[in-house]
Formats: structure tokens, C-alpha cells, sequence
């Protein structure tokens, strides 16, 4: 280290007074050698005392002679040893302060003992750092840690240091205060942070937090490690399906280190050489630099070449880097090539699914995944890496990802073929030809993109891929609103709100009948049912939906369970608005408190603007396709079912006839079904039922309006024609708690 010294970094002085005045007041003397070159020298505060070893053994004895007069700051050398020391391995190398605060011991049980060090004794995973841990956590309780950078004279600015608070250890051990001062020039409110964190018992500040749950002593104490909101993240993650580790996915790529390697480094023009990829070729944008005439290369072993669809990270994050790890994915185009040391390579392994690297890659560009990794040391370690807790994508955020996929190809051969086309414009023999073939195959082009912005169209996505009873009614409130009938505008889209609250409620008895969960609004749904005069209405399925928003049994049931989408249709107070503008509207016409002329129109654009809210809100109604099974051949020897079924998605009924082999042999011809995003169906018989209308002789779907004692009375969605049933029909009414 170079000779002189400097005061210490103003705020970071204030800081360190105010720690020893909050945790350990009185006189505080600043123990330092007077032998060691690689000492941190700085200024003492004017009201410090200052004492000196000759050499970094005696500042055992020292530190013993002073901890029982008062606080103490001991500033051990940072210079590397090299002796035994009983290792695993002879010669290992070690840190001064190593053998110093090994050795120390409080000398009653107020001592305090403020060490100052390289922020590696706490943030490092080695083995010789996690012993030097908990070798101190048997004599002493760590009460805080604060870590700084650019805050002593003569080391340089990107060197993180750390201080910690020490205090002999209790029977209890305390709640630990972790603080990084950041790299700004806020002093004043750096400091009142700092004042904030050390009166508090727990939570967390702008700059630090407090760790009330205590990690085990040879734990790292990365900043970003045990921080609360990193830890919610964490544990956030499980909500893509699970949680593995980056280990479990990928294996380590072996590096050449470009000293202890010398022998391997090569030219570009020398047979079998390749590319040695450093840090510096991986670009924060996803891609791999090409080579320069600085790049190196290199005889590389087998086990060290990479290959198309390996990790590459970069090994050193600057400070002032941006936040997300700078990761590159290895294509054909990059390769030959081997990584260096400067970078961590990962690889695939044999069972690691392409959703699940699909959705890794995405992550580690996340400040998330970089958090989790340690942002106290410019390294990113390979333990840390392959430790790295990364979400997994359970069954319905795979096909979505698969999906996603899929449509991504299909733009890209769309903009493929559209730039061909273009190209060609000037290739015919003639213009006259040249114009023919961009507009004779242009048009499909044209066709295809057309329909898809189509899909950015709420009415048009709403006809096409909503349940069948849903779709039918907005359509006909959109055909009234366009013919300028008021009044007829206005009924058709009350009714479509209440048919749009029907089916979800209907679905939701269903669910959760399925699931053997009863639901308490059954029971004013059977009251009317039985009472022979009116059948449940808009009320009723409002209570459904509200009692199932709030069932702590329903929302139990597993995350990708379709019940969660319908129990979020009437939630947030917009919503909640909207349905009740809607329920006194529908109230009042029911009860022919009818609208003036005159106030009609503006009722008619209120009235679809909230319905357009509730449809906006059940979107997840296309992703939950009504199925009708027509016919069912059951393979006694393979286990399956060929399915002939429609999928009344849509508009209109007549649809065509799909078919399917599943590995179930209980689904009932004639009845529907709903088809989650996991393949599953789900019985909705007698909640819901399918069948041609003796009114208007269109197929269409029905749900038990009345039950008077020699019939069931059941009420088309669509058209709300009354549809009468055998007595007998009553009986799977009862099964399902409805009579």
C-alpha cells in the first residue's frame, strides 16, 4: 500500500460514531500495527484514542488488554499469509485478520469489539471465510454489519469494506442490522437511514434492514442475500409453478484461466485453435462480440469447448452496471470457441426441457436473478450461480410458453415471406408480372394479418373465443346498439351482463361441487328453484361469485385450478362499481321503472361501458373452452377414449366436430364439459345443459329455472326460452345440492 494517509470518508466517519454510540457507547480506541505494509491507514476521529501493536501477532494481546477499558476498533492488516494453520490443504493461502480475530475473546460480557475488513469475511462462500464466521460466532454476537465503498484513503474506490459490530455473545443471540451506504452524496439522508435502522427491532429502511430470523453462523452475509423484499421475491418465484435451482438444470462448463493455462494459448492461424470467449465478448444485449483483433485464442481441450445453446456469463459486475446479470446464449455462428475465467459457462442437461431454458434465460437478465447472486463483490462465483433459485413452469405457463413459441415462428415466416415478396418486385421479366405476383400472393399475407389485429378488437375476440352463451348475448347487444333501437339496446345489454355473471356462476357451482367444497349461496338458489314461482336471478349469481371470491377452500386449490380466474371476475372496486351500476339497472327494468326516451341513449353507452368492463375482466373465459361430447370409443387395452366433442366457443352453435383421445373412461355423451388449460374437463352437468331448443329449435345451452312438482323447468342462456324436463331430471338436482 502506498505510504500516507487521509481522513476517513466524511459520512462514513458518522456513521461509524453513531453505530458506537447506539451500540456500544463510551471512549472508543482505534487498535492498529505499526509493522504491516498492507495496513488501512486513515485519520483518527479527534475524540478516538489511538493504539498500536508492532506487529499483527501482538494485536491479540493488545486487543485482550483493551477490551475490558471500552468499545473497540480493531483494524487488523489485510495482507495474505501463507502457512498450514492444520488446513486440508498445506500452504493455503490466508488473510492476516484470519489468525487475529480467530483468536480473539471478549473479556466480560459487555465487551465490544467494531472490526474492520474486506467485505469478503462476510459476503464470502469460501470454506476458509465461513469458518472464520463461525469460529467468531462462539464467542461473539454480530449486532450489525455495514459495508461501504470509496470511504478510506489509498484503497481503491470499487474495494467494498465492512464494519462490524461485535458484542459478546449472549444466550440469545440479538437481531442483526445489515446497512450498505450507497455510492451517492446524500450524507444527511444516508445518515438519518442509518439513525432510522439502528432504533428499529425489525423491517427494513432505504439502506438496510434488520434480519430478526438469523441464518446459520458460516452463512454469507451478502447485502442483497437476507433482505426482506429479496427474500419475498424469492419466495415469489414458486408462483410460476416452482422453484429448482440453476444447478438442477445446468452443469458447469470447464473454464481455462488464462495464467494457469498459459500453455494452451494459441493464435488464430495455428491449426485446431478457437476462440477464448471473455467476459468482455459478452454483450449486455443477449449476443456473443465478434472477433477483433484483440480477441484470444486457444488449444482447447474437449471437455472445454462450448457448444450451441450453452450459458455464458459475464464474471465481473461493475458497480454502475445496470441491474440484470449480462448473459449471452451460444449459437453455431459463435462457435468454435472455449470460455475463459472471466466468465461462468453453463450447459443443459440431458432432462432440462426447452420451456424450462426458455424461461431461465428470460430470468437471469432479471435484477432479480442478480440480487440472488451477491452484489457485494465484483465476482459472481460458480457456487453462487448453479445455487441460484429459478423459477419452474408448471403445466399451464408451459403450454402458454409453448404457445408463445409457436407464434413467434409464425410471425417470423410471415415477415420472411413478406420481405421475399418485396425482394422479387424488381426480378419478373416484366412490371406487369412483378405487380400480379405481389398482389396475388401479397393477399394472403394481407388476410393473415388482418385477422390477427382483429384479435386487438375486444367485440371481435369476445364473438369469436368466448363461451358460447357469452358470445351470443354481446353480439346481439352490439347488433341492437349499431341499429339505433334504444330500448332494445339497452335490455340486450342488461341481459348479456346478467347471462355473462350466469355462465360464470354456473361454472363456479360446478368447480366447486367437483372439488367437494359447498357453497352457503346454494341455498337461496334452491329456495327459488323450489318456489315455483321465480327462478334465481342476477342477485343470485352475484352471490355466488362473491362468496366464491372470498372461500378460503377454493382459493386452497391448486394455482392453475380454473376456479381462480372466475373468483377474480368481480374483484377490485372497479369492477365491483360496475356490477352494481348494472344489478340496479337490470333491477329496476325487471320491475318496468323504465328509462325515458330522452335518457336512453346516454344509459344505453353507461350501461355497455361497464358490461365491456366485466367481459374485459373475464378474459380468461376464451382459455376455458365449453365442450359438448357427441360420441366416446373406449380402447379397453391402451387406456384411452377417442372423444368426439364440439367446442362451442363462438357465436353461433354449429361448429365443427373435434376429436381427441384422453385417458378417461367416465365422460358422459351429450353432456358439457369444461377444458381447462391443463387438458382437464370438467363435468358441468346439471348445472349446465345442452340441448335443441323446442322454441326456437336452435341448439342451445340451459340451466333449472323452476322445479314444480311434476317437471323441471329449465331457461336457454341464449334465447331465455323455457325448456320443460321429466320429473326424473330432478334427481340429479339433488345430487349436486340444488334440491
Amino acid at each position: 500500500m502506498p505510504e500516507g494517509k487521509g481522513s476517513l470518508s466524511p459520512s462514513f466517519e458518522r456513521l461509524l460514531t453513531m453505530g458506537f454510540a447506539h451500540l456500544a457507547p463510551g471512549p472508543v480506541t482505534v487498535l492498529t500495527t505499526t509493522s504491516e505494509e498492507d495496513q488501512p491507514r486513515f485519520e483518527l476521529p479527534s475524540s478516538w484514542r489511538a493504539a498500536q501493536g508492532p506487529s499483527w501477532q501482538e494485536l491479540i494481546v493488545s486487543a485482550t488488554r483493551l477490551l475490558p477499558q471500552g468499545p473497540l476498533l480493531l483494524v487488523p492488516p489485510w495482507q495474505r499469509h501463507t502457512g498450514t494453520r492444520g488446513r486440508a490443504k498445506r500452504n493455503a493461502s490466508h488473510f492476516a485478520y484470519d489468525d487475529v480475530l480467530g483468536a480473539c475473546r471478549p473479556a466480560n460480557a459487555d465487551s465490544v469489539l467494531v472490526v474492520l475488513t474486506p467485505a469478503e469475511l462476510w459476503t464470502s462462500e469460501s470454506l476458509r471465510a465461513a469458518q472464520l464466521r463461525t469460529t467468531l460466532a462462539e464467542h461473539w454476537d454480530t449486532l450489525a454489519v455495514l459495508y461501504g465503498t470509496g470511504v478510506i484513503p489509498q484503497i481503491h474506490q470499487s474495494v467494498i469494506v465492512a464494519v462490524a459490530f461485535l458484542k459478546a455473545r449472549q444466550e440469545s443471540r440479538p437481531p442483526m442490522k445489515i446497512f450498505r451506504m450507497p455510492h451517492t452524496h446524500e450524507g444527511a439522508s444516508v445518515e438519518k437511514d442509518f439513525e432510522v435502522l439502528l432504533q428499529r427491532g425489525g423491517g427494513s429502511t432505504r439502506y438496510g434492514y434488520v434480519v430478526r430470523k438469523l441464518p446459520p453462523t458460516e452463512e454469507s452475509l451478502d447485502f442483497d442475500r437476507h433482505h426482506p423484499d429479496v427474500l419475498s421475491q424469492r419466495a415469489d418465484l414458486a408462483g410460476f409453478g416452482s422453484i429448482t435451482t440453476l444447478g438442477e438444470l445446468y452443469e458447469a462448463v470447464p473454464r481455462i484461466n488464462m495464467a494457469a493455462d498459459l500453455q494452451w494459448i494459441s493464435t488464430e492461424e495455428q491449426p485446431g485453435a478457437v476462440r477464448l470467449l471473455g467476459g468482455r465478448d459478452v454483450l449486455r444485449g443477449g449476443s456473443i462480440a465478434l472477433p477483433t483483433d484483440e480477441s484470444y485464442w486457444v488449444k482447447a481441450p474437449p471437455r472445454c469447448l462450448l457448444q450451441s445453446g450453452d450459458l455464458i456469463v459475464r464474471e465481473i459486475h461493475g458497480r454502475n452496471d445496470l441491474p440484470g446479470l449480462i448473459v449471452a446464449e451460444v449459437t453455431e455462428q459463435d462457435l468454435p470457441a472455449a470460455p475463459a475465467h472471466t466468465t461462468i459457462a453453463l450447459r443443459p442437461r440431458a432432462t432440462t426441457t426447452p420451456q424450462q431454458i426458455r424461461l431461465v434465460a428470460q430470468f437471469l437478465h432479471t435484477p432479480l436473478a442478480d440480487r440472488l447472486v451477491g452484489r457485494s463483490s465484483v465476482h459472481i462465483t460458480m457456487k453462487r450461480m448453479l445455487e441460484l433459485p429459478v423459477p419452474q413452469p408448471d403445466g399451464v405457463l408451459t403450454a402458454a410458453l409453448d404457445d408463445l413459441d409457436a407464434a413467434r415462428h409464425r410471425l417470423e415466416t410471415w415477415r420472411n415471406d413478406a420481405e421475399t415478396l418485396l425482394e422479387s418486385a424488381f426480378t419478373s421479366k416484366t412490371a406487369m408480372q412483378a405487380r400480379d405476383r405481389i398482389v396475388a400472393q401479397g393477399r394472403g399475407l394481407r388476410l393473415r394479418v388482418e385477422a390477427a389485429t382483429l384479435l386487438d378488437d375486444l367485440g371481435h375476440t369476445v364473438r369469436t373465443r368466448f363461451p358460447y352463451p357469452v358470445a351470443y348475448r354481446w353480439r346481439e347487444s352490439e347488433a341492437r346498439i349499431s341499429a339505433g333501437d334504444q330500448q332494445a339496446a339497452y335490455s340486450a345489454v342488461l341481459e348479456a351482463a346478467e347471462i355473462l355473471l350466469c355462465y360464470s356462476a354456473l361454472l363456479t357451482l360446478a368447480l366447486a361441487w367437483e372439488a367437494g367444497i359447498p357453497l352457503g349461496s346454494t341455498m337461496a338458489i334452491k329456495e327459488k328453484l323450489l318456489s315455483g314461482r321465480s327462478g334465481p336471478g342476477f342477485g343470485d349469481w352475484v352471490a355466488v361469485l362473491e362468496e366464491a371470491a372470498g372461500s378460503r377452500k377454493l382459493r386452497a386449490l391448486p394455482h392453475q385450478h380454473p376456479i381462480h380466474g372466475i373468483r377474480s371476475l368481480l374483484a377490485g372496486e372497479d369492477a365491483a362499481d360496475a356490477r352494481q351500476r348494472l344489478s340496479e339497472r337490470r333491477n329496476d327494468d325487471a320491475h318496468l321503472r323504465r328509462l325515458d326516451p330522452i335518457d336512453l341513449p346516454p344509459a344505453v353507452t353507461e350501461a355497455f361501458a361497464d358490461l365491456t368492463l366485466l367481459i374485459e375482466r373475464s378474459r380468461f373465459l376464451a382459455d376455458l373452452p365449453l365442450v359438448h361430447v357427441t360420441a366416446i370409443q373406449w380402447d379397453s387395452l391402451a387406456q384411452t377414449a377417442q372423444v368426439r366433442y364440439r367446442e362451442l366457443m363462438g357465436d353461433h352453435p354449429v361448429v365443427p366436430t373435434k376429436t381427441a383421445a384422453l385417458p378417461r373412461n367416465d365422460l358422459e355423451i351429450g353432456s358439457l364439459y369444461l377444458w381447462d388449460s391443463m387438458h382437464d374437463l370438467h363435468l358441468l352437468r346439471p348445472f349446465l345443459t345442452g340441448l335443441v331448443c323446442r322454441v326456437c329449435r336452435n341448439w342451445s345451452t340451459f340451466h333449472a329455472d323452476l322445479v314444480p312438482k311434476d317437471r323441471v323447468l329449465l331457461k336457454s342462456l341464449e334465447h331465455g326460452h323455457v325448456h320443460p324436463q321429466p320429473a326424473d331430471t330432478a334427481s340429479a338436482l339433488t345430487t349436486v345440492g340444488l334440491l
